[in-house]
């Protein structure tokens, strides 16, 4: 198990990889973070909600994926299924008990496999921005040019809409990888309450997405929150307030 300390640690994997997390111990259930694609653990939205477990003394989990952040690797070099296991790894070595698994836009989708993965663990999901699937809604949204260079290359790079950094790279193995776990297209088999909330003003997720999601999930116990001015990063004040009334309304039962 992870040492029981409140600082920034590694987890190292049976492949050689390592995972940055940060664990703060506390009851549970705890809350596990799961960020976006090319994102970490440093995100406004996990350091609020790191903030307000402290204040709680609840257990509070946040991590980078293989490739992204302080974890090893090259985001390139990533899938889907390989984000997957890093979060139910830091799940299974990191945290203890039920755990509020919460997602952000890429790690909405995680969440979801999670809870498939482990039914026992898992109490409860936030879904905010969720984007299952997004790998599919990508591939069918390129240009013949970024066809071409993905086809060439094994790589395409996508604008960075969100500041001033370096493109997007998305890997060949990153599309492909990504059709064996979508999940729209029929039933999702997660039985545990989950919240999805979904900004109107989203410009990576069509806000109709999280209706379609909520109705293929199988638990009865599903609400969409549609925000009209919300856009894609759900980070401004007022979001981090609705973000924590969600969270604490859920770990109230």
């Amino acid at each position: 198990m992870a040492p029981e300390v409140d600082k920034a640690a590694s987890l190292a994997l049976a492949d050689g990889s390592v995972l940055a997390y940060r664990h703060v111990p506390g009851s549970v259930p705890g809350i596990l973070f799961c960020a976006g694609f090319n994102s970490n653990m440093q995100g406004i939205k996990a350091l609020a909600l790191e903030q307000w477990c402290r204040e709680q003394g609840r257990q509070f989990t946040r991590f980078d994926y293989f490739g992204h952040g302080d974890s090893s690797g090259a985001l390139e070099e990533g899938s889907i299924g390989r984000w997957r296991d890093d979060a139910l790894a830091v799940l299974d070595q990191v945290t203890s008990g039920p755990q509020l698994v919460v997602g952000s836009s890429m790690g909405g989708w995680i969440m979801l496999l999670v809870a498939r993965e482990r039914p026992d663990r898992v109490f409860a999901l936030v879904g905010l921005a969720a984007a299952p699937d997004f790998t599919a809604r990508l591939r069918a949204s390129l240009g013949e040019a970024q066809r071409r260079q993905l086809q060439d290359a094994g790589y395409m790079d996508l604008p960075n809409c969100y500041d001033d950094g370096e493109p997007y790279r998305i890997g060949r193995e990153l599309l492909d990888e990504g059709d064996a776990h979508l999940l729209l297209g029929a039933e999702i088999d997660v039985t545990v309450p989950v919240r999805l909330i979904q900004g109107q003003c989203d410009e990576d997720v069509p806000w109709r997405l999280a209706l379609g999601l909520a109705e293929n999930i199988r638990s009865n116990d599903v609400e969409v929150q549609l925000v009209k001015a919300g856009d894609h990063r759900l980070s401004g004040p007022a979001d981090l307030d609705r973000l924590r009334r969600t969270v604490a309304h859920l770990l109230a039962g």
